[in-house]
């Protein structure tokens, strides 16, 4: 393994699906290691409930700190069955090197499935949902700035959107693709809409980037590294057998040489592969490495199985590697945010 990925863990946010879950594992983070490949348990998350559950908030990471930020709180009925129970305006911190948890300023409204990226130490959000069983959605904009535990109102994004994606690329803010619904104003929606992106260039004005994404169906996740932007499939289709790669010179999305792999996702355990069923993919980026993120759900056992696929962007052969790290409980786990990227202060 080489040495340039040991400087950073990668999180992930948890909850059980079980109907009476160890209330050590209801909720909870949990980490994984690249530099010897082991995951781990971190934390529980407070300020939950027994049996509940906090699903579509954001995971952010910001130096030292692990940021969680809205979502909606669902819970079990005695059927098993999910029932939603309220969204959420609270904000979250984890400190990493002290082991706390703190309680920041709140945002300004409950939101869940918003668009949220880091830049410049500070986080953006944008749109979402506000309303439990609701398609309404917004097109209004936060950023929080940790420093002052202070969160901003900016102007409003051109398009009502939710489940975009967020990301932080060539020093601005880009709200890509959703599922969008009008704009502040009166306008026609149309396949440039559906399919745009929008980009706020830190100056007090967004712009809309038509065609941005090509497909109606939101985008799963798109991540900046090295300065070009990769990306994960979509919210149906988690991995289509490659990594994409975005040329904003012609505004298209094209397979990443080298990326396909066509037993991802299904060759976990080669003698095994037909009692797993994939949960979920999270993508993170370190260095010039692509780390997914996969969890699976043996069917034999009910019991949830990681395994991590980590490419390299700059192999000039198979930059594919493997390796099967344990979540170490029994039971099935949700991933209930994608994963973010934080310093190894070990």
């Amino acid at each position: 393994m080489s040495s340039k990925s040991s400087k950073h863990h990668i999180y992930l946010a948890f909850c059980s699906n079980d109907a009476n879950p160890n209330p050590k594992f209801s909720n909870w983070i949990g980490r994984f290691d690249p530099s010897d490949n082991t995951f781990s348990y971190v934390t529980s998350i407070p300020q939950l409930a027994h049996n509940h559950m906090l699903k579509d908030f954001a995971i952010a990471s910001i130096n030292d700190s692990i940021y969680m930020i809205g979502g909606r709180i669902c819970r079990k009925d005695n059927k098993n069955s999910t029932i939603e129970v309220e969204a959420r305006a609270t904000l979250m911190c984890y400190n990493i090197g002290t082991d706390q948890w703190s309680v920041c300023a709140p945002l300004s409204h409950p939101r869940f499935n918003f668009a949220c990226t880091v830049l410049n130490n500070k986080i953006y959000i944008a749109g979402g949902q506000y309303e439990l069983a609701s398609a309404k959605c917004t097109s209004s904009v936060e950023m929080y700035d940790p420093t002052d535990d202070k969160w901003t109102q900016l102007p409003n994004m051109m398009r009502l959107r939710y489940k975009s994606v967020g990301v932080a690329w060539q020093g601005k803010v880009y709200i890509v693709g959703g599922f969008v619904q009008g704009c502040d104003g009166d306008c026609q929606l149309g396949y440039v809409d559906r399919c745009s992106a929008e980009v706020y260039d830190g100056k007090g004005k967004w712009d809309l980037v038509p065609g941005m994404w090509k497909l109606d169906v939101p985008p799963n996740q798109i991540v900046a590294m090295e300065g070009r932007l990769f990306s994960s499939g979509d919210c149906l289709n988690t991995w289509k057998g490659h990594v994409e790669l975005y040329d904003e010179n012609i505004n298209l999305w094209n397979v990443l040489e080298g990326s396909q792999l066509n037993h991802f996702m299904t060759n976990v355990l080669e003698s095994d592969r037909q009692s797993m069923q994939r949960l979920y993919v999270t993508m993170a980026p370190i260095n010039t490495y692509l780390y997914f993120l996969a969890g699976y759900r043996d069917t034999t056992s009910s019991r949830t199985i990681l395994t991590v696929h980590r490419f390299d962007t700059v192999a000039k052969e198979d930059g594919w590697m493997s390796f099967a790290p344990s979540l170490g409980e029994e039971g099935e786990q949700q991933l209930c945010a994608h994963c973010c990227v934080a310093p190894n202060l070990a």
